[in-house]
């Protein structure tokens, strides 16, 4: 996607603003990790997000939550902070419809039990809007979601680590349980079809809560 043209004062705003974000990361991380590391993930994220923002007003959010899921991924794997919850990753190329459709149901149906995370490989400028709609029939809002670059921490921070059968690749680390759905991809499909794939999607997630003994059946 061709990055949004800026006029200077426009662009002075946006990094103003992003500035603002860093520099409320920099506070919630002090003593975790340094300035300069908290800037520089910033910086990463900031690169990332900005040239596939379809809307570069919601840009310093995304980087906020971004950076802030790295740093956290980040600080679980090299033990400077615990992990309260069972931490499960969700990968697919796009990052824009299976993994998001799990990452979703996962997070609801386990009553917030589970960590959940998700990433791509190539992630897309947005989520397919079939996925978004047939997921808030099921109750998970994936409004304000965004398809993700897949990191070397959020790997190493996952417990379990789920490709969505699309043929993507994560790095292995020891003492992880590497999984994948093959699933079929709702990219084009009607929405019976992308209901049919969130039926199947639920059951398998369910049956994962089960294995991991958190959430609630509903």
């Amino acid at each position: 996607m061709t990055p949004v043209s800026l006029s200077l004062a426009e662009e002075g705003e946006l990094r103003l603003r992003v500035r603002r974000e860093a520099e409320a990361l920099q506070r919630e991380f002090a003593g975790i990790f340094s300035v300069e590391t908290v800037e520089r993930y910033v910086q990463e994220s900031f690169e990332g997000i900005r040239g596939r923002a379809r809307v570069l007003d919601f840009v310093p959010v995304f980087v906020h939550r971004y950076t802030r899921e790295r740093l956290r991924a980040l600080a679980q794997s090299e033990g400077l902070i615990a992990k309260e919850r069972p931490e499960v990753l969700f990968v697919c190329v796009h990052n824009a419809g299976r993994s998001q459709m799990a990452a979703g149901l996962m997070a609801r149906l386990s009553d917030g039990l589970v960590s959940v995370r998700s990433a791509g490989s190539a992630p897309a400028d947005e989520i397919n809007p079939a996925v978004t709609a047939v997921m808030a029939e099921l109750g998970v809002d994936l409004s304000q979601e965004f398809p993700k670059p897949l990191s070397d921490e959020v790997v190493r921070a996952a417990d379990v680590v789920i490709t969505m059968g699309c043929g993507d690749a994560c790095p292995i680390y020891p003492g992880k349980r590497y999984l994948d759905w093959e699933v079929d991809d709702p990219a084009g499909a009607p929405p019976e079809v992308v209901r049919a794939i969130a039926a199947e999607i639920e059951g398998r997630v369910r049956e994962l809560i089960g294995e991991l003994g958190v959430g609630a059946e509903r």
